[in-house]
């Protein structure tokens, strides 16, 4: 059974993606010590074997936030941290529907003008032709499924390369966002408007984060308990339920902290509330339906595929569109975090460096450039990762010049470890 693959746990931070023991039957009674050695030993031997998962990802964060508290106390302040959960949700956003590209081994090159034309043509209608908020956003995320729709259309059905098309896109939307803007190239938006108050409001009351991190954990106890039994009844291999409950512990103890944090600050952002509901739909999607199964399918092979009898071409078509389409939603976010539509500068949506940070976070997660392997999920660990480097050198004063370089150097190093996992699963003749 493949990592990430639809018949993989998926959950808040990853507790329930690491490896499932294949070799012999689990589920028996035993005491919670064996059940710690057990999951332990398999994470062990994923790491020892080149798979990357979860593990080496939170490692790494931890030593991220390490350093940057050691070098700047604000670092892990309540305000710091409260303000890294909604710096992460644009990026977040487009960088979940790059995850439905790549599971079906191509690439989307234009999220981050698509994006860019989403904010543009938000910003043209609500403030110059003076369009209802709510209308504008309609047509600025339609805007994002209909180029997606074009994409797919050129790759799918015309045989054009992917990195081609969306290579073409790129160029064109964003000499579309720029022709919208006009002379200025920025459009400010309504600061308490809608789209103002996406990244700016705030649920004050404490029992609202604690009341999302305890459905987070409780849904998670849910699933996995349901799918240990129907796995069981099936015959198939299964968790012990000690070790259910330590990953039901972990994520619970991450969950309440977390809560806790923006609590004493302005409490649970919005943003975040929006950006958590994306990721559990779509991991619900890709793992437990049948066009879910689909996706993956064709990741793992577009004649097997074929053979199966799937529709190749409308799957694709509906990967571009996804893509396309939380891209637009993505870039909403953005605007709304500048409160303006501007592409020209670098963290801006339309800017180049969206794009690299989606690609980023996707792939860091955890996501295969090789297709077939990731889940939703894995953007948020990749998200979070990317923001904290942006935010702890943004804190130290650091540049921009300094941050892409560092950016650049930590995406070539997560590609570089999924073509050795590859490279590694090969030799061990795994697919």
């Amino acid at each position: 059974m493949s990592r990430g693959g639809p018949h993989d746990g998926g959950g808040p931070a990853g507790p329930d993606t690491g490896p499932v023991t294949t070799g012999r039957e689990r589920g028996a009674a035993r005491g919670w010590q064996d059940s710690v050695r057990e999951y332990v030993r398999d994470l062990r031997g994923g790491v020892r074997d080149g798979e990357r998962g979860p593990l080496l990802v939170i490692a790494g964060l931890i030593v991220i936030w390490i350093v940057f508290q050691g070098l700047d106390d604000k670092f892990l302040s309540p305000r710091n941290l409260s303000n890294l959960s909604v710096d992460i949700v644009g990026t977040g956003l487009v960088a979940v529907g790059i995850v439905f590209v790549l599971l079906i081994r191509e690439i989307d090159l234009s999220v981050g003008s698509v994006s860019g034309l989403a904010g543009a043509a938000f910003a043209v209608l609500n403030v110059n032709q003076g369009v209802p908020e709510w209308l504008a956003v309609i047509v600025a995320v339609a805007a994002g499924t209909a180029v997606g729709a074009f994409h797919g259309f050129f790759h799918a059905w015309l045989g054009v390369p992917a990195f081609v098309v969306t290579l073409a896109g790129l160029l064109i939307w964003n000499g579309l966002t720029l022709y919208l803007l006009g002379a200025s190239g920025t459009i400010n938006i309504d600061e308490e408007g809608l789209v103002a108050s996406l990244t700016s409001r705030h649920f004050g009351n404490d029992l609202a984060a604690y009341a999302v991190a305890a459905l987070g954990t409780g849904g998670y106890f849910l699933a996995a308990r349901r799918r240990r039994s129907r796995h069981r009844a099936t015959g198939m291999p299964y968790r012990p339920g000690g070790e259910i409950w330590l990953r039901t512990g972990l994520l619970a103890v991450v969950a309440f902290a977390g809560a806790h944090t923006l609590n004493r600050f302005q409490g649970l952002p919005f943003a975040l509330l929006v950006f958590l509901v994306v990721l559990v739909v779509s991991d619900y999607v890709l793992r437990r339906t049948r066009y879910g199964r689909r996706v993956y399918a064709l990741g793992g092979g577009v004649e097997a595929a074929r053979r199966a009898g799937i529709g190749v071409e409308r799957v694709r078509v509906a990967m571009f569109m996804v893509s396309g389409t939380l891209a637009a939603f993505g870039g909403l976010f953005v605007a709304s975090g500048l409160t303006s539509a501007s592409p020209t500068t670098a963290r801006a949506a339309g800017s180049g460096m969206l794009l690299i940070n989606a690609i980023a976070a996707a792939v860091i997660g955890g996501t295969s450039l090789f297709g077939g392997r990731g889940s939703p999920w894995s953007v948020l660990l990749g998200v979070v990762v990317i923001q904290s480097i942006a935010s702890g050198m943004g804190l130290l004063g650091v540049q921009d010049a300094v941050q892409f370089m560092i950016t650049g150097g930590v995406l070539l190093a997560a590609v570089a470890a999924d073509a050795l996992s590859r490279r590694a699963q090969a030799r061990r003749g795994r697919p």
